[in-house]
């Protein structure tokens, strides 16, 4: 068995706040990239991830050159997609997947509901070296309203019943805004997924991710099909907690067997 079949996939997902500290106090995207690199992930999935902001760039000294998504990236994660959600005067943010490996296909399934609140899931299908089918990521970030993220997540269900072929490995992760913990009803039980929390032991419900300083709301979320978790862990508390109000979730996934063949 190969290396990577061994060790399966370490994810990663992180609501960055446009690289800016809770309450915007601070810029703090070259801090979140040191973090991010300690957590040596493979695939990273991101949230409120800026595109472009001119004027930001005008007025802060060490505001990068590239976009959030290719400053993060650099050196580590060969490959990236990013998809524009929000756009306005003087730039744009939205959802970003980093990889070490190919990403063969993304797509941006625009799933808006509100006028005044953009939003989109990014689709990714990753090519990993020696596994014999790709994995679909998705990356999201739901509404603030309840309403909104139903039809959201049945949008998103419903895209992946045709995208993503029955039992493919699969991964969805992001911030759901799901307080209310309805996103198994939604969307995992339609899909065949597992909260990599409650698959871990914690009886089905998603840990508390927000706000990162002392998490007290189940916001984020790490959804897998065709894979066991071996660990989950939230990063909550300092440094997080001065780089962004979300907490980070990680999980080690192991393909399962009959994948791997």
């Amino acid at each position: 068995m190969s290396p990577i079949k061994t060790r399966g996939l370490r994810i990663v997902t992180y609501n960055i706040h446009k690289g800016f500290s809770q309450f915007n106090r601070r810029m703090m995207v070259h801090e979140l990239r040191e973090q991010l690199r300690l957590l040596d992930a493979d695939i990273v999935f991101l949230q409120e991830v800026q595109g472009e902001h001119s004027l930001h760039a005008e007025r802060i000294d060490n505001w990068p050159e590239l976009p959030q998504y290719d400053f993060l990236a650099a050196d580590v994660w060969q490959a990236t997609a990013y998809a524009r959600n929000v756009a306005y005067d003087h730039g744009h943010h939205g959802n970003a997947i980093l990889s070490r490996f190919p990403i063969g296909h993304s797509f941006n399934q625009d799933v808006t509901h509100l006028r005044f609140e953009r939003r989109g899931l990014l689709h990714c299908r990753i090519d990993v070296p020696e596994w014999p089918t790709p994995v679909h990521c998705v990356c999201v970030h739901l509404s603030l309203f309840a309403r909104s993220r139903r039809r959201q997540m049945d949008a998103l269900a419903t895209y992946l019943e045709s995208a993503a072929v029955e039992d493919s490995p699969l991964i969805i992760a992001g911030d759901f805004n799901d307080w209310r913990n309805e996103a198994d009803a939604w969307l995992a039980q339609r899909l065949g997924l597992v909260e990599i929390f409650g698959d871990a032991g914690a009886a089905g419900v998603p840990v508390r991710s927000f706000p990162a300083k002392r998490p007290v709301l189940r916001l984020d979320r790490i959804y897998v099909r065709g894979f066991s978790v071996k660990q989950a862990q939230v990063y909550c508390g300092n440094p997080w907690s001065r780089i962004s109000d979300h907490a980070a979730l990680s999980a080690q996934l192991a393909i399962s067997a009959g994948k791997a063949a």
